[in-house]
């Protein structure tokens, strides 16, 4: 010990020395880009001329989708025997495509709802798309379960209107409980979309060249001024639909799933169908989101904003919940052999050895179990092309699944004598396909006239909002983008 140095000087420099430093985070905008710099780049994708591609894409796009229309046209003015449906099969592709797009709608929710409840600022650069993608996919969804019923006219029966013939819908049925539980999600959803979209509406109206596009943005913004009571009232808002919408996505799918689980068919009564198909609609609906973000991302430049770190993550939760459908999975064979039921044994073994075995062979075993592994590999989870193509797996992979749960629980009935195939017709085909085509025809009308990335949210994450900004030089941004840091 050095006699120049007393013991309380020493004790000051050890505690000056292990303070811990705060942990240093990758950014979630990359290269310092400002509050302007944010607002020029996402307001451009709806400012400027629309680009060659987008009329490319949208004249196919809205041509598969007046396809599709024309065959929805068809089929009411003609009948459902225009589908391949038959006896024992009566639900094949309507209904599967009905599971399906109710399913890709529920990433939008999680990332919005859920997130943001966690507080995850990540969120920020992908919520705007993944809620639009959400109404867009429920309007699909809404498609199937009018025309399945045959004769459209009389779907109003569905809702609890009164009449005069004293026609109740039977609230028993699961099949009504998909009508409560679809609108109550459709509804909340299309809320929070909205209520999302008020400050940016403000900032495109402000910036607005000409009067028809100032006075719509303006309607649509409600007044918006960016007061310090506007902001009060939206976080409010937004925070009370946040957490309506929470229990929705949870509770959406499971009512879904209890149109085969009350069922008595083999394969399909099981107490395992509500957990298993909400982690199946998370898996799928985090995989159209990628689909889609990551071609926007390339096309509008938005490389800083939509980084390789948002990427990785939402990899890890496709990983996740692919882990966990896989895990359910194995769960129902399981569940068929220690049961000891003959027909439950039996189904499972058709399943995957029946005449549709390649569904279940490619579709659920090599699209939703095996592709998402790769994810274990830092590398390819930040490798956009190996994520495009397991995140294309994975959607033909949970079309896949829920085909083999509907047509492989309904084609082989009790009786040998009662045994069908399900052979879809190109109405079938066509009214499916046609389903894209609305689909990504309202997503390229989203992003040509409302900014696809939420921009008054992700400017929180930057550091121009903190209100120390620019104190301490180099205080800011402390690891390169290409740095190893955890983040």
């Amino acid at each position: 010990m050095d006699g120049a140095t007393t013991a309380p000087e020493m004790i000051a420099e050890e505690a000056s020395t292990s303070v811990e430093r705060p942990l240093a985070r990758v950014p979630l905008v990359l290269n310092r880009r400002s509050f302007a710099w944010v607002t020029e780049r996402i307001s451009a994708a709806v400012e400027d001329r629309a680009p060659k591609w987008w009329w490319i894409a949208f004249a196919c796009t809205a041509a598969l989708a007046g396809i599709g229309l024309f065959c929805i046209g068809y089929q009411i003015s003609t009948g459902v025997g225009t589908w391949g449906l038959n006896s024992p099969v009566g639900w094949a592709w309507d209904i599967t495509n009905f599971v399906f797009w109710i399913g890709i709608g529920h990433a939008g929710t999680l990332i919005s709802a859920i997130l943001y409840l966690l507080r995850q600022k990540w969120r920020t650069s992908i919520n705007r798309s993944a809620e639009a993608m959400t109404l867009f996919a429920v309007i699909c969804a809404a498609i199937f379960p009018g025309i399945h019923v045959g004769r459209v006219w009389m779907a109003w029966y569905l809702a609890p209107l009164p009449n005069n013939y004293g026609i109740w819908p039977n609230f028993r049925s699961p099949l009504l409980w998909d009508v409560f539980a679809v609108s109550t999600y459709f509804t909340v959803s299309v809320l929070f979309w909205y209520t999302g979209l008020v400050p940016d509406l403000g900032t495109l109206r402000d910036r607005a060249t000409s009067k028809v596009r100032k006075f719509l943005y303006g309607v649509f913004a409600l007044g918006w001024r960016g007061s310090n009571r506007h902001w009060r009232h939206y976080e409010m808002a937004y925070l009370l639909l946040a957490g309506l919408s929470t229990p929705l996505v949870l509770s959406v799918h499971s009512v879904v799933s209890f149109d085969f689980a009350t069922s008595i068919l083999p394969t399909w009564h099981s107490t395992i169908f509500p957990p298993y198909f909400v982690a199946g609609a998370i898996f799928g609906g985090f995989a159209m989101v990628l689909t889609l973000m990551l071609p926007a991302r390339a096309l509008f430049k938005l490389h800083d904003i939509i980084t390789l770190q948002h990427i990785d993550k939402m990899a890890k939760i496709i990983l996740l919940t692919g882990s966990m459908v896989s895990y359910a999975y194995a769960m129902e064979f399981f569940i068929a052999w220690y049961s000891g039921n003959q027909y439950e044994r039996f189904a499972f073994w058709n399943r995957i050895l029946g005449p549709y075995w390649w569904y279940w062979w490619v579709g659920m075993l090599f699209c939703n179990c095996l592709s998402p592994q790769l994810f274990w590999n830092r590398w390819c989870r930040r490798n956009v092309f190996v994520v495009y193509f397991v995140c294309m797996c994975v959607n033909a992979g949970m079309w896949f699944e829920r085909f083999i749960i509907i047509v492989g629980g309904l084609h082989r009935d009790f009786l040998p004598s009662s045994w069908g195939l399900f052979i879809p017709t190109w109405v079938d085909m066509w009214t499916f396909a046609g389903t894209f085509g609305i689909f990504l025809s309202l997503f390229l009308l989203f992003i040509r006239f409302l900014p696809l990335i939420a921009m008054s949210e992700v400017k929180i994450v930057l550091p121009e909002a903190d209100p120390h900004y620019g104190a301490t030089p180099g205080e800011h941004h402390p690891v390169a983008a290409g740095g190893k840091e955890r983040t």
